[in-house]
């Protein structure tokens, strides 16, 4: 697979080994493998499955929100990195707004009329994002509070947080399966996406197919070990249908608008964009090119016209994904057409039943295989960041109070984290979006060492 060497980005990228920029161009056959292999990473049917279980929806429904999850995240994934904020950015449904979600839903009585509800306040949020992004507010806001030592401690905490869930819920609570198949599936997936990018980083030209494409390889080594443990069930697959159109709006769904509702989304959409400038971060830091004022304000545009898409599907909010940043690093490359064909997967995903369920039938265990070494370049990357800050006391606690409070957050009780006000609720279900708050508050507040004079 011969896939053309950027030199100039190679040589600026500190070590990381950029094979191909955001503006190379890849093959059309290889941009289908390795958009493939940035869906296969992505969980994406994940939250909509989560919604459906935890309102009650009935198997079609769960279905066609699914269906309806991919085509806005491949709508969303094309336009911000086609024609918004043009880096490789893909975008997938966020798990921050799930608790307002249900308790929009359920304070709206449910049914119809709790999903119209959910429906319309994150329409109206998304407008509003689409607003911030316009006028340059938010952009000037990221330029004040979030310098390297706030932005490498976002990324950081990123990469931090996600770990837990993937060791966690991904494999040694993993449905289908024992702990310890559990954890040889991961150990195998883990173990061999190593190995492809040691065989590209040992051979050079002629191991770089092993390094492109190490994810999906990785992902297919793993199901070949389950199915040879008996973990692996394709029986959703035969029995789903090759072609299926999604929700129709003002047909299968309508759109009703409630003030408390709106006000909680919109809450919940500010702290959705303190979560995804970490992913612009760690993208921005993979590949090596510094953020401008119109990649943010054209990036908060994109995600808000993203959300916006999904709402007029029926689904849920879409937001950049981190983990791609992480898949950009261990494959090097960074290309933009990638991520396009990509979202065009996931269009392709939301109109078959039978290719959604394909994906969604790759045991946890083996995507979480992957997802934890990922969220360890994450966290790396951060480290990266802010390398060349000056670390002193201040800029101690500025790291390590979010560090610590995105580890209590993740593992914080359920019990407990009910029991404090909804406002609270919500904020805490995010803890990279806490953290980053913490972070930036801290960095403001806290007094930097005075230089001595004689």
């Amino acid at each position: 697979m011969e896939i053309p060497i950027d030199k100039d980005a190679e040589a600026k990228n500190n070590g990381q080994s950029l094979m191909v920029g955001p503006d190379d161009k890849v093959s059309p056959g290889k941009a289908i493998l390795l958009g493939l292999q940035h869906v296969l990473a992505m969980d994406v049917y994940v939250v909509p499955f989560i919604i459906a279980m935890l309102i009650s929806l009935q198997a079609d429904q769960s279905t066609a929100l699914i269906q309806s999850t991919f085509i806005a995240a491949g709508i969303a994934t094309i336009v911000q990195t086609y024609f918004c904020m043009k880096l490789p950015v893909a975008q997938g449904p966020s798990f921050i707004p799930i608790g307002a979600i249900v308790g929009i839903y359920a304070a709206s009585g449910g049914g119809v009329n709790g999903w119209s509800t959910v429906l319309g306040a994150s329409l109206i949020a998304a407008i509003l994002v689409i607003v911030l992004g316009f006028t340059g507010i938010f952009n000037k806001l990221v330029k004040s509070f979030v310098p390297p030592i706030v932005g490498g401690t976002i990324i950081f905490v990123v990469g931090l947080s996600l770990m837990p869930v993937a060791i966690n819920d991904n494999i040694y609570n993993a449905a289908g399966a024992t702990v310890s198949q559990n954890v040889y599936l991961a150990l195998i997936s883990g173990a061999t996406l190593i190995l492809c990018v040691m065989l590209g980083s040992l051979f050079q030209k002629k191991g770089r197919v092993f390094r492109v494409a190490s994810v999906i390889i990785a992902l297919i080594a793993g199901s070949i070990a389950a199915s040879f443990m008996g973990v692996l069930s394709l029986s959703s697959v035969a029995e789903a249908k090759w072609f299926s159109l999604p929700q129709i709006p003002f047909v299968d769904f309508s759109f009703s608008f409630n003030s408390s509702a709106i006000i909680t989304m919109v809450i919940i959409y500010i702290v959705l964009m303190a979560e995804t400038t970490g992913t612009w971060f760690a993208v921005s830091n993979v590949i090596d090119k510094p953020l401008t004022d119109k990649n943010i304000n054209r990036g908060v545009i994109g995600e808000g016209f993203g959300c916006l898409v999904a709402s007029l599907l029926g689904t849920t909010p879409v937001t950049g994904y981190s983990t791609n940043a992480g898949i950009i690093s261990i494959t090097g490359v960074a290309s933009r057409i990638v991520f396009i064909v990509a979202g065009a997967w996931f269009v392709l995903f939301g109109f078959s039943s039978k290719l959604s369920a394909l994906i969604s039938s790759i045991p946890s265990a083996v995507i979480g295989g992957v997802f934890v070494i990922v969220c360890g370049v994450i966290a790396i990357s951060g480290m990266k960041v802010m390398k060349n800050v000056s670390i002193g006391e201040k800029e101690m606690y500025v790291i390590a109070v979010p560090m610590i409070l995105t580890l209590a957050l993740t593992f914080i009780p359920e019990d407990f984290l009910y029991s404090l006000p909804t406002t609270l609720q919500y904020l805490f279900n995010s803890p990279v979006a806490t953290a980053a708050i913490v972070a930036i508050l801290l960095n403001k507040l806290l007094p930097g060492a005075k230089l001595e004079t004689l």
